[in-house]
């Protein structure tokens, strides 16, 4: 007879209880312990690290044969370690599993998790657009599509969890990681955010949000280091999208952030991770370490006396499972029972979901033929990278190009792969290791797409010689400094890395109309070029499709669609600069440094033409706790199809605390034949005017706001004036988060 654990009529957590009970602390320790396969010193030796102290912790970490004998939680990147044909793949972890099941008496299997943030970081699997390409789109349904065909892909080799998505809000754009992270705004990062948390998890995936929280807030953008941040910019700006992809999203996992909070690390920092994501958020999943984590509250941060010490400290602020590796969660020398009781009871819950506790669970074999770079995907690939692209300045209208141009392509990004490839695609993360190996899909560089799009172009190598010259530049991704963006890839300013602006010095001296093609991961100053340049075209490492995309926007056969999740300064200096800042963080007379952006949040052209209808609002007045409508009507006036994209912005004039000019509340994109018009419907809730005052209190306050119906952060089509009425209200994590846009 099956023991109540095993009985798949009886809910998760019942099961799960039951099966802890029947667990010695030894047991109970090695499911919230994991283990890296293939990073130990000796057989990884001269190989760069894809992770921070990978190398320093790697021999001090636990074997698997040692904790054999009593389960195992985790399985680290048994695809994203070392290239492995999927297939092939599948097989060894299938192996993997058997060994583990066999060495502990319930016969668990371990949970594998992998990293996808632009797609399955695998060997041979479809390399999607970077994060803040996503952003880009303004195209949530899409973002879920790519998701859950991501997840698809990596539960046909048996894979359970991705490390994905990055929903840290970009405040100062010299981070490194900025190329990982969706935009600077809280209500995009928030809603393209969710949207791949519910494609992945709609394939059966657990979604890791990470960095919780203000990660990307780090003092001068360096990587690890303390964010400055105030309670109100944590309560409204920071952590507004983990709560929205925890609570619309169901995202089922939580990473803690590396960097500390007023001297207190995310790794131990029990008023994030019990009172508010469970207590408050009503989170039920299970919190992952990021890599080493916990071993740095002891080297790094120095809270900690040792490795049991630092573990005892993480697992009371509320972290369940320490990855990639298990250190300090020792088998041996445990934390307090009730710790482990309650750590386990989440692990051995989330295993449960995931049917591993199941009688019948058997792992994929790897028996079936595994594509992970199919048809549909490289479509979705595609489709992602076309409407990421963004044109930021087309003032002569050199744009589209001439279908025979004699044409210069200057630039060192403009024939190179890693021009397109994020710091965690598969071949910029792991294949830097393995430089004998192909990348295992096609990426096209730019140059050899413009000779596929343009086939009766002549190709010169002298600007001089030419009569338009496409001058490409950006960065080559890579990690903790291996790079000009990536991870650990910080800048200094926001001058173009590797004397790229000479280049455009010299392009431009030519005389010959030079377009200024921009491939990277960050924003970076143009305002030296903004009067001279024919035009400027952006892209985010728009993956392996990337090539073909941009070539397309300039050719004309794809109208570009791309708006900017992060504006793009003037200069390298004078920043941060985020668009969310109140009157007296931008430009003005106390200060001589402007920090007006060359280009807003939320910019980008198209090659058609658009007219917006004044808007009508069903009640300009209402109740704090109730909601308007507008509608509006976008005309496509040009003789070609494209797509607009309609911006919903906040102006609150008067507040009790000094408040951002604007701040985005909704959008929707608007695909439009030549001639054609659609309405626009969107339905703005009072909650969205709610903001943390001085007493740390979220409330929706009576008196005049202003939605600013825009094409971008600052070029405002209307202004519709609204009055909120009735008392101040209080708002808490119940509250409306989304303003519903409907196309019709």
């Amino acid at each position: 007879m099956a023991e109540p654990w095993q009985d798949t009529a009886l809910p998760a957590h019942v099961r799960a209880a039951d099966l802890l009970a029947r667990m010695t602390p030894e047991e109970k320790a090695a499911q919230l312990s994991s283990v890296w396969l293939g990073t130990e010193p000796d057989t990884d030796s001269g190989a760069v690290e894809v992770a921070p102290g990978q190398h320093a912790y790697a021999d001090r970490s636990a074997a698997l044969d040692g904790l054999l004998p009593y389960g195992l939680g985790h399985l680290t990147r048994p695809f994203g370690t070392v290239p492995v044909e999927p297939g092939e793949g599948a097989a060894r972890l299938a192996a993997l599993q058997r060994t583990i099941r066999a060495g502990n008496r319930f016969a668990l299997p371990a949970l594998a998790h992998e990293e996808c943030l632009t797609g399955f970081t695998a060997w041979q699997a479809t390399v999607f657009p970077t994060p803040l390409a996503w952003g880009a789109t303004f195209d949530p349904a899409l973002v879920t599509d790519m998701a859950q065909a991501i997840g698809t892909s990596m539960r046909a080799v048996g894979i359970h969890q991705g490390l994905a998505p990055v929903l840290d809000v970009v405040r100062d754009p010299r981070w490194g990681r900025t190329e990982e992270s969706i935009g600077e705004d809280p209500y995009l990062v928030g809603t393209i955010g969710t949207a791949y948390v519910r494609g992945l998890e709609a394939a059966g995936i657990v979604a890791t949000l990470k960095h919780f929280a203000a990660y990307s807030a780090s003092r001068a953008a360096r990587n690890h280091a303390p964010a400055s941040v105030g309670p109100r910019e944590l309560a409204d700006v920071l952590l507004p999208p983990f709560e929205m992809a925890v609570r619309d999203g169901g995202a089922r996992s939580v990473m803690p952030a590396y960097n500390d909070i007023d001297g207190v690390p995310g790794h131990a920092n029990t008023a994030l991770l019990t009172q508010l994501l469970r207590d408050t958020w009503q989170f039920t999943g299970t919190v992952v370490s990021d890599y080493f984590g916990l071993s740095f509250l002891e080297s790094a941060h120095r809270i900690a006396e040792s490795a049991t010490d630092a573990a005892r400290l993480a697992l009371t602020a509320g972290v369940d499972v320490e990855l990639p590796a298990g250190r300090c969660v020792d088998v041996t020398d445990r934390p307090a029972d009730a710790l482990l009781d309650r750590a386990a009871l989440r692990v051995l819950t989330q295993k449960c979901e995931l049917g591993l506790l199941d009688p019948d669970w058997e792992p994929v074999t790897g028996d079936t033929p595994v594509d992970l770079n199919p048809p549909h995907m490289r479509d979705l690939a595609r489709r992602l990278a076309e409407e990421s692209v963004v044109l930021l300045a087309n003032d002569t209208g050199i744009l589209p190009l001439p279908t025979a141009p004699r044409l210069a392509v200057v630039g060192p990004l403009a024939d190179e792969q890693a021009a397109m490839l994020g710091c965690y695609t598969f071949p910029r993360h792991v294949g830097v290791n393995h430089p004998e190996l192909p990348p295992g899909v096609e990426v096209p560089t730019l140059a050899e797409a413009l000779r596929a799009e343009l086939p009766d172009a002549v190709f010169v190598t002298d600007p001089a010689d030419a009569d338009i010259c496409l001058a490409v530049v950006g960065d080559r991704s890579g990690l903790f400094g291996r790079g000009s963006s990536g991870e650990g890839c910080d800048a200094a300013d926001l001058e173009l890395p590797y004397g790229q602006g000479g280049i455009l010095d010299d392009a431009l001296a030519s005389g010959t109309p030079t377009v200024v093609v921009v491939l990277s991961g960050r924003p970076y100053a143009l305002g030296r070029w903004a009067d001279r340049a024919a035009a400027v075209v952006q892209a985010f490492f728009p993956g392996q499709e990337g090539g073909a995309a941009v070539a397309g926007v300039l050719s004309g056969r794809v109208d570009p669609s791309g708006r900017l999740p992060v504006g793009v300064p003037r200069r390298p200096g004078g920043q941060p600069a985020p668009y969310l800042a109140p009157p007296l963080g931008r430009h003005g007379d106390p200060s001589n440094v402007d920090p007006t952006p060359l280009h807003p949040f939320g910019h980008g052209l198209s090659y058609t033409t658009f007219r917006w209808d004044a808007p009508h609002c069903d009640s300009p007045e209402l109740a704090t706790d109730g909601e308007t409508t507008l509608r509006l009507t976008v005309h496509n006036t040009g003789d070609r199809p494209g797509t607009e994209i309609v911006q919903l912005y906040l102006h609150d004039p008067v507040g009790t605390v000094a408040r951002p000019e604007v701040r985005l509340v909704g959008y929707a994109r608007v695909p439009l034949d030549a001639g054609a018009s659609a309405e626009v419907h969107a339905t703005f809730p009072a909650d969205l005017a709610a903001y943390t005052g001085a007493d740390g209190r979220r409330t929706v306050e009576p008196g005049a706001l202003e939605l600013r119906v825009a094409a971008s952060a600052e070029h405002v089509h209307h202004i519709v004036p609204l009055t909120l009425t009735g008392a101040v209200r209080e708002v808490g994590h119940e509250r409306r988060m989304r303003c519903e846009m409907r196309v019709k």
